[in-house]
């Protein structure tokens, strides 16, 4: 499961919904556009037909073209979870899986030697201890600890990473958890979190969207001599967005982890239960939990009711 896609969020609002939905699908439909004003499918291509053609648009027309642009943002939304699952990696037999995986296991060794003081005679420098640790962070950032969890791109890693280290110190399975802790973060650490989960999911459908708007544009120029090259821009669009992706789910990763260590608690008073007196307490308590919601083994058999303190009832022997 995908901690990215674990709580899916709806059309919550009207600026998530123009960032994540309709600005990519309508920067896609005007490019496809404008390259068919230009006369593609041909070879007789002319940017300046194109605008001739925009410029010679109705009011009727451009309110056609964006109720469609609007309808196939709201038809396609539903798809965002297939969407993080392409660029996570896709199936575990999707092809050139094998050799993304080992890839970025090569990439992983690399970062996990840098991150390692050998090699230095002596006591290690300040400069070379600060370079290790901004390495063993990044490491922990951006690829889980075992080597099977690896996926084979770099966005996948940095959300198994999440899903990895998220809530683990304490016991917690963040996969299983977070659906549940997310409902008792306070307001400011929701907003932070919505804010960088819509920043991911915006940056992952521009990605895909213009990916698809890349082939669309190359089948459309396909006999029209150098104005192929016109198919790279959407192109470029898209490897900056999956650049972007790979940031936002970096700081989304930050985010949910900072939402483990203020509000794990929160989530054991909202469930009636008692607050462990140590970390190893903790740690049986989540680990239990978390058996509880992944496998349907029996949940705790111990609450702790507060007291109401509304309620003035005099304890029993006072």
């Amino acid at each position: 499961m995908s901690l990215g896609p674990v709580v899916p969020k709806p059309l919550d609002g009207s600026v998530r919904f123009f960032s994540v939905a309709y600005l990519p699908t309508y920067t896609a439909t005007v490019f496809v556009l404008l390259l068919v004003w230009a006369g593609a499918p041909g070879k007789d291509v002319s940017l300046r037909r194109a605008w001739r053609t925009a410029t010679e648009v109705g009011a009727g027309e451009a309110v056609w073209i964006l109720v469609g642009t609007t309808v196939v943002a709201v038809v396609f939304q539903p798809f965002q979870l297939a969407v993080m699952r392409l660029l996570e990696g896709g199936r575990p037999d999707a092809l050139g899986a094998g050799l993304g995986r080992a890839l970025q296991r090569r990439r992983k060794a690399r970062l996990a030697a840098r991150a390692e003081l050998t090699g230095s005679t002596g006591e290690p420098s300040p400069e070379l201890v600060q370079r290790a640790g901004a390495a063993a962070a990044a490491l922990r950032r951006r690829y889980p600890l075992p080597d099977h969890l690896v996926r084979p791109t770099a966005l996948g890693n940095v959300l198994a990473a999440l899903r990895d280290t998220a809530g683990r110190d304490h016991g917690w399975d963040a996969a299983v958890a977070w659906p549940r802790l997310y409902p008792v973060l306070s307001d400011r650490a929701r907003a932070v979190v919505d804010d960088c989960r819509d920043s991911l999911d915006g940056a992952a459908r521009l990605c895909v969207t213009h990916a698809a708007t890349a082939l669309v544009g190359a089948a459309l120029l396909l006999r029209s001599g150098w104005w192929l090259l016109l198919a790279l821009v959407p192109a470029a669009v898209a490897a900056l967005a999956y650049h972007g992706a790979v940031q936002a789910a970096l700081t989304y990763g930050d985010a949910v982890r900072a939402g483990f260590e203020l509000h794990r608690f929160d989530l054991l008073a909202a469930l009636h239960l008692p607050l462990p007196d140590s970390l190893q307490e903790e740690r049986a308590l989540a680990e239990e939990l978390c058996r509880h919601w992944r496998q349907g083994l029996p949940p705790p058999d111990r609450y702790f009711h507060p007291p109401d303190p509304l309620d003035s009832t005099p304890l029993p022997g006072s």
